[in-house]
């Protein structure tokens, strides 16, 4: 029995990974896009509402390791220093 529910629990660890790993595929999708949209934005052609919303986006990403920004834009097939960025 315990060897059945160590299996059992094995199987539930490892749907869960999976599910965090399309989650992250997700969240570096959005945040590729978000960059590339932050990007090619210029905040003073922005509603003021949106230019501090767009500020504080700029913030956060820029505020992500290098290496997860780079997964995020490779996610959205933008490369740093691309016209898409």
């Amino acid at each position: 029995m315990p060897d059945n529910l160590n299996k059992q629990e094995i199987s539930m660890l490892r749907e869960e990974l999976e599910m965090l790993m399309a989650e992250r595929s997700s969240l570096l999708k959005v945040v590729g896009a978000a960059s590339v949209l932050i990007a090619n934005t210029d905040g003073r052609d922005l509603p003021p509402e949106a230019a501090e919303a767009a500020e504080m986006l700029s913030e956060l990403i820029n505020e992500l390791p290098e290496e997860t920004l780079s997964e995020a834009l490779e996610s959205v097939h933008a490369e740093p220093g691309s016209e898409d960025l």
